[in-house]
């Protein structure tokens, strides 16, 4: 494993679960939320669905931790990772009569672990809201108006922090910076388009049949 990986924390796992599907490429695209059913789920069920290898609603700790291995994490800090991500999660989407594992992710009820001090794109039942997003690009987009910079980034996270709002502030920084790293361009731009397609998961489908296809080739 390289120095990057090892440097790779936690904090920063829990924004991973949000692109791990990135990084699936070893199998068809179908096998990982394209195609699922997703009629009648909020923007935020579509983006979590996507996550649910095999399609039961439920993210477990083993898909979690097979998504991190995926991603490139060692064994042992996937463990780890997998452990902080679904104990975050499960309590606040668990419903009382689950019969599954009790670190386990329920997509219904995901608008539950929506953090703090974040865009407000999504609202508090997890649906899209198009003014919220419009806004990072007319407040922060300033070299570009419909890209982001790294640096605009940072004026972004800065102004939406809430005080003492410690969890969020990690939680929007890491989601953040995992998408720059992921999604920005040659020009080291992220672009709205592909930030609006990582709000309702449509991006996902579109990379890991990429990447499927690259690998047949």
């Amino acid at each position: 494993m390289d120095s990057g990986r090892r440097r790779l924390s936690p904090a920063v796992a829990v924004a991973a679960l949000l692109f791990l599907s990135m990084f699936f490429w070893s199998q068809p695209a179908a096998a990982y939320g394209e195609d699922t059913g997703s009629a009648g789920m909020t923007a935020l069920q579509k983006h979590a669905a996507f996550f649910d290898r095999d399609n039961d609603g439920i993210v477990s700790l083993s898909e979690t931790y097979d998504g991190l291995r995926a991603l490139g994490l060692g064994t042992g800090l996937s463990s780890l990772s997998a452990a902080f991500i679904n104990g975050a999660l499960s309590p606040k989407t668990r419903p009382d009569n689950a019969t599954s594992p009790r670190l386990s992710i329920y997509i219904e009820n995901i608008h539950k672990g929506i953090h703090g001090s974040d865009s407000g794109t999504y609202d508090s039942e997890g649906r899209f809201v198009a003014e919220k997003f419009e806004e990072i690009f007319t407040k922060h987009a300033k070299t570009v108006p419909d890209a982001l910079t790294s640096d605009e980034i940072d004026e972004l996270l800065q102004a939406n922090r809430k005080p003492s709002d410690y969890s969020g502030w990690v939680g929007a920084s890491a989601e953040w910076k995992m998408l720059y790293r992921l999604g920005k361009d040659k020009d080291g731009l992220l672009r709205k388009d592909v930030v609006r397609e990582v709000y309702d998961g449509s991006l996902f489908a579109k990379l890991v049949a990429k990447r499927y296809e690259e690998n047949q080739a």
